[in-house]
């Protein structure tokens, strides 16, 4: 009993029982649990309120935010204003606000103003965008995988291009145009690609022709110290500038107009607004490729090379109407087409050849005076007396399509017109000579040593691959050739420097039937007077007419189909 008295007495039933552990964690986590929905709630009325009170403030915050941006531009604006001007300033401000408050209901007025200007100047702009879209980084994803297999290789342990990788550290500063092409891009290449060698850089410029789309011109710049290529699409070159006078120094000729960056120089040019009246027209500054001729120049004499209506025939029309205030201009025309019946006859015109007897005759006259002008400049300089004028004012010899002229030189057994300009090319520059030679692309073979040799000026013209570029100019373009170009568009090199793109000036038949009125009229306005009227003839076209008399030159029968040409709407 005792035993059990103690268990009795030890149970101590009157004592409570303290809670168990289990209950006492779930009352604690149940007050947590309250406490934290009490808090979200609060913290949604809050943020409620908070928006409530940005919607009904939202005016005021906008004027008040505009008022300090005006008032930020104010500071900037009297910081700049020099001390001697801030005292008339201040004088004119008052003068404002005076007037402003005796006008009734200025002040009312002002007030107003002020605010609106407030709220335009404090209203949220949208942010710029930093970075491409998600269809503009897709595009640079799949042109980084495509460069690939290109700029990887097996061995490198931390590749710059590897299949799955990121674009961002080979590719920066896109910038993309209105149709989310690529326009511009800086790429990041190792420094074991080959890029000292044309056919790596062919292939890589050829992807990223194919990749960022085709039918546009790219220029490709390689940076080979630094790793780096900058890609750029070019716009198109203005066909909008005619024939018109250059403004240029005696022995200048514009062939055209390149980039604004290809050259240091600028001409002023006269264009005619297509969306203006018909009178209208608009001037500005083009870059132009210039050609210097003479003693002095390095490249004497012109090759222009292209297919069928490339605009070669419009480029040696555009060179003979430069030449015609200060020179004279012999034409020979191999086509027989007429396509320089506008000149024939012309002052300072001194025959326009289209058959062979004429072209001979004509040719081989201009190899006599080349000899006699350097025999008469050579009399002069040993007596101590200047060059006599006739041997100083330019001669300007128009070859257009030979290949057609040697022909049918070799089928009726007569000397090939070539063989006659070996004097003119070699000894031209020094007795004021300069030859230009136009052929088309599938008879350049056809052209002879002499030729190829002493013609470093060099223009190619129409669309074309860059093989048939690079065999012209004797260098590779920069820029991918376009597939549709309009006549006059091409290249030109002058001897040994950089290749640049080119548009020759609108320079049409003024004859033709499907010649713009506009350009038609700039070329008529150009073209001399018809020989006969004025003073007639200088010394040299005399003695150039009497030895086309003497040589027979006269007998031609495309000098006398050409001479007889009717005179139309320039009298």
């Amino acid at each position: 009993m005792l035993r059990g008295g103690k268990a009795q007495l030890g149970k101590a039933p009157w004592r409570k029982a303290k809670p168990g552990r289990d209950e006492s964690e779930k009352s604690g986590t149940g007050r947590i649990r309250l406490g934290r929905d009490r808090l979200a709630r609060g913290l949604e009325l809050t943020r409620n309120a908070a928006d409530g009170a940005a919607d009904v403030f939202q005016p005021l915050i906008t004027v008040a935010r505009g008022v300090r941006r005006l008032a930020g531009k104010a500071r900037q604006s009297w910081s700049a204003t020099p001390k001697d001007r801030r005292g008339p300033t201040l004088l004119l401000v008052a003068g404002c606000v005076m007037g402003v408050a005796l006008v009734p209901l200025g002040p009312v007025l002002a007030l107003i103003a002020v605010m609106a200007a407030a709220a335009w100047a404090g209203r949220e702009r949208a942010p710029a965008r930093t970075g491409p879209g998600p269809a503009e980084a897709a595009r640079l994803q799949s042109l980084y995988e495509a460069l690939v297999p290109y700029f990887s290789v097996p061995d490198d342990p931390a590749p710059l291009y590897a299949h799955g990788g990121s674009w961002t550290a080979a590719l920066h500063d896109p910038v993309f145009d209105d149709s989310g092409r690529l326009a511009e891009l800086r790429i990041v290449y190792p420094a074991y690609f080959t890029d000292g060698e044309a056919a790596s850089r062919a292939r890589i410029e050829q992807v990223l022709h194919a990749k960022s789309g085709r039918g546009r011109e790219y220029r490709f710049r390689w940076d080979e110290e630094g790793n780096r290529l900058l890609m750029r699409v070019l716009p198109a070159l203005s066909t909008a500038i005619a024939a018109q006078r250059f403004v240029t120094a005696p022995g200048e000729t514009v062939l055209g107009f390149t980039d604004a960056d290809a050259v240091q120089r600028t001409v002023p040019v006269t264009v005619a607004a297509a969306e203006a009246a018909e009178d209208a027209a608009d001037t500005w500054d083009a870059s132009p490729v210039i050609w210097r001729t003479g003693p002095r120049s390095t490249e004497p004499h012109l090759l222009a090379v292209g297919g069928p209506g490339a605009g070669t025939t419009t480029l040696l029309r555009s060179i003979a109407l430069q030449a015609l205030p200060d020179g004279d201009v012999l034409i020979v025309e191999g086509s027989g087409t007429g396509e320089y019946t506008c000149l024939s006859g012309r002052t300072g015109v001194l025959a326009v050849e289209c058959g062979l007897a004429g072209a001979l005759s004509s040719l081989e006259w201009a190899a006599h005076e080349t000899e006699r002008r350097l025999i008469s400049m050579n009399r002069a300089r040993q007596a101590g007396r200047p060059a006599p004028e006739d041997t100083r004012r330019p001669l300007w010899i128009l070859l257009d399509r030979p290949a057609v002229l040697g022909h049918l030189a070799a089928a009726d057994g007569h000397t090939d017109p070539q063989t006659l300009l070996q004097v003119p090319l070699r000894h031209g520059r020094a007795a004021s000579v300069t030859v230009v030679v136009a052929e088309q692309y599938d008879a350049l073979d056809a052209l002879s040593e002499t030729v190829r040799t002493h013609t470093r000026a060099r223009v190619a013209l129409g669309a074309t691959g860059a093989d048939e570029v690079t065999a012209v100019l004797g260098a590779a373009p920069n820029t991918t050739p376009a597939p549709d170009v309009p006549p006059g568009r091409g290249y030109v090199r002058l001897g040994t420097g950089p290749v640049l793109r080119l548009q020759v000036p609108a320079t049409p038949d003024p004859y033709e039937d499907a010649t713009e009125e506009a350009h038609r009229q700039a070329v008529l306005e150009l073209l001399p007077e018809r020989q006969g009227g004025g003073e007639g003839p200088s010394r040299a076209r005399r003695a150039a007419q009497l030895s086309f008399e003497k040589t027979g030159a006269g007998d031609g029968a495309g000098t006398r189909e050409l001479t007889g040409a009717p005179a139309t709407a320039d009298g």
